[in-house]
């Protein structure tokens, strides 16, 4: 036997991590529910494209046995990059290489984050997801522990894991560690029907990515397989900047102004982006925990992705280590040498922060290297090592 027989599994969040967590352990022969705050699953995934890497994300999916799907609804292309200074000029374009031209380590497909959801839905049980059931509390009690959920329903669960993200509800249950603040804003921003809203991007675009660099800051453009774009503007601000600005981000006009006031002396190619938006602007504050958390394992609670270790995305690595984190963690749940749920949690949460530890440095190295005097020059050094 192991750890989870005749335990019942409860997994906030139906996002990468906790879908791949549920379809590993489901594969397995466990009891698992997953418990989403989306009304239902045709509600639309945001967020820009996703790069899976041989090592976390594909590796996860190949134990999951998901990679045929995988290959019927990624993006070949969609990976290629196009760096540019702030004045749209190319400094680097990775367009017209061929994916199988790649070792598959470093073959890193794109696939949206919708198609990836719902390759990982369909994976499931019919009825494993309970939608609109947007997590609040959580009491322990002899037999288990009850979960309550906004919409006043509770369920029972003997294990409950994490995957809700950065702003996680389970996580203070686990741990009152805080994230501290890195130091960057990112305003995100979306296009409907981009080839025809903003055609000239469109066309720099050419279905990959955009990076553009200059004076400290990033400008980062992502196709995606419905015709839009997302985009993502970062530079240095105080931490209070979102509420001290006064700006409404829900006025396209507001957040305009405040682009050209900021990234003065950029080029007007990329007006295009905020006068053709969608209305409403998204602005994140990028937040990274602590590399040397560590706290107490608990028999029966735990967490994934960024609920355990949330960082900035300008290394990639977010949805990679979610699903890692899945593969590792149904590996030891499922691990007959682990005498309780206990022992195997504890040592799940050891590997966890040791590797999250290490990517963490990384993406707080590369953050500061894209947001630099020198960026174009460090990012080249990586795609073009001398």
């Amino acid at each position: 036997m192991n750890p989870t027989t005749n335990q019942h599994i409860a997994i906030i969040g139906g996002g990468p991590g906790g879908l791949t967590l549920a379809r590993l352990l489901q594969m397995n022969g466990a009891t698992v529910t997953v418990y989403e705050r989306d009304a239902n699953r045709e509600v639309r995934v945001q967020g820009a494209t996703l790069d899976l890497h041989y090592e976390s994300g594909l590796k996860a999916l190949e134990k999951a046995g998901l990679m045929d799907a995988f290959k019927a609804s990624y993006r070949p292309g969609a990976d290629k990059l196009c760096i540019t200074d702030k004045h749209a000029h190319i400094v680097f374009d990775e367009y017209g290489g061929n994916d199988a031209d790649l070792a598959p380590e470093h073959f890193r497909p794109e696939i949206d984050r919708g198609p990836l959801r719902n390759l990982l839905l369909n994976s499931l049980q019919p009825g494993t997801v309970v939608w609109d059931s947007q997590f609040v509390a959580l009491t322990r009690q002899h037999d288990g522990i009850t979960l309550s959920f906004k919409n006043g329903t509770t369920a029972q669960a003997d294990i409950v894991i994490a995957a809700d993200g950065a702003n996680s509800k389970i996580r203070p249950y686990i741990t009152g560690i805080q994230p501290f603040y890195a130091g960057i804003t990112v305003v995100e921003g979306a296009v409907y029907d981009a080839a025809k809203a903003t055609p000239n991007i469109f066309k720099l675009l050419n279905g990959g990515k955009i990076f553009a660099l200059g004076d400290e800051k990033t400008l980062i453009v992502s196709s995606k397989g419905d015709g839009s774009l997302v985009f993502y503007t970062a530079c240095k601000t105080p931490e209070t900047w979102v509420s001290d600005s006064g700006i409404n981000f829900a006025d396209k006009a507001q957040v305009f102004a405040w682009f050209k006031a900021t990234f003065t002396g950029w080029d007007t190619i990329w007006d295009e982006l905020f006068e053709n938006a969608y209305e409403s602007f998204i602005p994140r504050p990028q937040y990274c925990m602590p590399l040397n958390q560590t706290w107490e394992a608990l028999p029966n609670l735990t967490m994934l992705g960024d609920a355990a270790h949330l960082m900035p995305p300008f290394a990639g690595e977010g949805v990679n280590m979610a699903m890692q984190d899945a593969l590792e963690l149904a590996e030891h749940l499922l691990n007959p040498a682990h005498a309780n749920t206990h022992t195997a949690i504890a040592a799940y949460e050891q590997q966890m922060r040791t590797r999250a530890a290490a990517i963490g440095q990384i993406t707080l190295d590369q953050t500061a290297s894209l947001h630099s005097e020198n960026a174009i020059k460090e990012l080249l050094a990586m795609f073009k090592p001398e």
